[in-house]
């Protein structure tokens, strides 16, 4: 039997013991699991310094070494997000709805979970314990495969959960880690049917398309982040370039990071060349259309895939526009449907953005960098889904949800 089937198998076993577990059986496992990460907080850098040694050797960039890197600050935010999930509302068994029908049946439709989740994700340690937090919240098997390059960390980190799981209520098998690092184990578990209940991949856009394309399980699907903010011609200069070098240069490697600058003409012609020079400052390198580079002189010429490029990276495109129209076609080209902003005085053009432009978040004079679960107060989020069905945008702990309906008779037959 394979490293994968066995952990899903040892995952579904405990499915039964997740859903009888009270609220605060829940909670209680929640702040234990924090306790040790703050307690094994060494131990889980020493683990951290290798995946870092060798993802430097192997010529990954620092962006990405950015969202690999654990200090002794980001594992206590990791494990405070673990206290505000044990501080939330437990959407699990919540009567969703009640139905008197004529015969007398009485029928209730209730959140339950939705059994074990099967998480694939790439360099983020911190996805391993938001995942494994929600995920225990709310009933939920987790069995998670992160990336090679944070192997160590992952595995250090599932061994702290594991010990401080292993004095609660809660079946520490309920959380699973797949060490193998070929991609193969990844094939293994899209194919999981009758294991997993559902996969949920947080990634690059390949790694997504992968799992969207190949998964005979269900799939949640989160979407890559090519983010665009466009500055409308009556934007405050000031409030814009806040805004932009906020949503590109304040984290660049994440996915609600801006990936392109779409600039009214007329803004474009008074202000670009000042914006610019902002940029420059914080070390961003411009590519941009050829009105941009006769404004910029600096500024690379960006080709048409450029526009398609989720960098997560300091590089940001540039596209100068006539109106909003040119700006919502160009997203609806290129966007991923994720998180647009519009930063105008104009409310006519403020509300047509926010209307009409199909992504998962769309915002009005705000950094694109606030969608996120803890910023929505939902707590640590599990991923931000761009497709429509199930869950749209970043999903907390009701996301993690199915429904099932009770129905209370009084020995009622149908005719």
């Amino acid at each position: 039997m394979s490293e994968v089937v066995n952990k899903a198998k040892l995952a579904k076993e405990t499915t039964g013991v997740l859903a009888s577990l009270t609220t605060g059986q829940k909670n209680e496992a929640l702040l234990v699991m924090a306790d040790a990460l703050r307690r094994e907080a060494p131990a889980i850098i020493a683990a951290n310094l290798e995946d870092l040694e060798r993802g430097r050797l192997s010529g990954t960039p620092e962006s990405m070494l950015d969202r690999l890197a654990l200090d002794v600050g980001r594992i206590n935010s990791i494990a405070e997000g673990l206290q505000q999930i044990a501080g939330l509302p437990d959407p699990i068994g919540d009567t969703l709805e009640t139905i008197e029908r004529p015969n007398g049946l009485n029928i209730q439709k209730l959140r339950v979970p939705l059994g074990v989740i099967g998480i694939i994700y790439e360099a983020r340690p911190n996805v391993t314990v938001d995942a494994a937090g929600l995920c225990l919240k709310t009933g939920n098997a987790a069995l998670l495969r992160g990336g090679s390059s944070a192997l160590s960390s992952n595995r250090k980190i599932v061994e702290v959960l594991h010990n401080a799981l292993g004095g609660t209520s809660m079946p520490k098998n309920a959380l699973q880690l797949i060490e193998d690092p070929n991609r193969t184990s990844v094939d293994e578990m899209l194919k999981l049917n009758g294991l997993l209940d559902v996969i949920i991949p947080r990634g690059g856009s390949s790694l997504i398309q992968n799992v969207v394309l190949n998964a005979t399980v269900p799939v949640i699907e989160t979407g890559a982040g090519i983010c665009h903010t466009y500055l409308d011609a009556s934007a405050l200069p000031e409030m814009a370039q806040n805004i932009s070098l906020n949503a590109k240069a304040q984290r660049p490697s994440v996915c609600n990071a801006m990936e392109t600058l779409l600039v009214h003409r007329d803004y474009a012609n008074e202000y670009l060349l000042s914006l610019a020079e902002a940029f420059r400052d914080v070390n961003v390198e411009l590519h941009g259309c050829q009105e941009t580079t006769s404004l910029v002189p600096w500024a690379l010429p960006a080709a048409l895939e450029d526009y398609a490029t989720e960098y997560n990276d300091y590089i940001l495109n540039i596209k100068i526009v006539s109106a909003l129209d040119e700006a919502m076609q160009h997203i609806a080209q290129y966007g991923t449907k994720h998180s647009e902003c519009i930063v105008t005085e104009n409310p006519e053009n403020a509300s047509r953005f926010l209307q009409e432009v199909d992504a998962a978040a769309v915002y009005h004079n705000a950094s694109t960098r606030f969608t996120d679960g803890f910023e929505f107060g939902f707590g640590a989020e599990i991923g931000i889904s761009t497709q429509k069905l199930h869950a749209r945008g970043p999903m907390g702990l009701p996301a993690l949800t199915s429904t099932k309906y009770k129905i209370y008779g009084t020995g009622q037959i149908r005719g």
